[in-house]
């Protein structure tokens, strides 16, 4: 078991992911912040869902749910369809334009990624992504736990389900409202 210097450290070093997240921010597209690509990159991996389902992936509010497919959804990347189980529900799909816009999320993560790794070797990039896959892992499910910090919020990276890298529903974390 490691140290609690060494525990320390990593807390330091989580806490400066932000910069990292930040920096992954401003490659997003002006017409697309963070809420809506995480609302596209979770529809791409995931596929149709209804809209609490997405608010539970997101780990978010309903409300702030439904201001993200808003927005996606004006801008057509998105269609809000009848639900054929419950004609009252809606069933959010991904429309041509949001592929596109996915793929475009995708190239600009893979390639900001490419560029501050460059100096990074093939090995050290798969030891990154196999640490913070066991790093979330241990931290299990945080959307189940929110009294309980989360060190998935930390994960660095915005990416489609198409990228093999974290995915970006974990840099727009809002805790939920827990009043009743």
């Amino acid at each position: 078991m490691a140290e609690q210097a060494q525990y320390e450290e990593l807390a330091r070093q989580l806490s400066a992911v932000g910069a990292v997240k930040r920096d992954m921010g401003r490659i997003l597209p002006a017409d697309c912040p963070a809420g809506s690509a995480a609302v596209l990159t979770l529809l791409g991996r995931h596929g149709d869902m209804r809209m609490s389902k997405l608010a539970e992936l997101l780990a978010v509010d309903m409300s702030v749910t439904s201001r993200h497919v808003a927005h996606v959804a004006a801008r057509g990347w998105i269609e809000r369809l009848p639900d054929p189980a419950d004609k009252r529900s809606r069933i959010l799909h991904l429309t041509p334009a949001g592929l596109d816009r996915l793929d475009d999320l995708s190239r600009r993560t893979t390639r900001l990624l490419a560029e501050r790794l460059s100096d990074w070797s093939d090995d050290e990039v798969g030891q990154l992504i196999r640490l913070m896959t066991r790093l979330r892992d241990s931290f299990g499910d945080c959307r189940s736990h929110p009294a309980r910090a989360c060190a998935a919020t930390a994960a660095p990276v915005a990416a489609t389900a198409r990228a093999a890298a974290p995915v970006i529903e974990e840099t727009t974390r809002t805790p939920a409202n827990t009043r009743k």
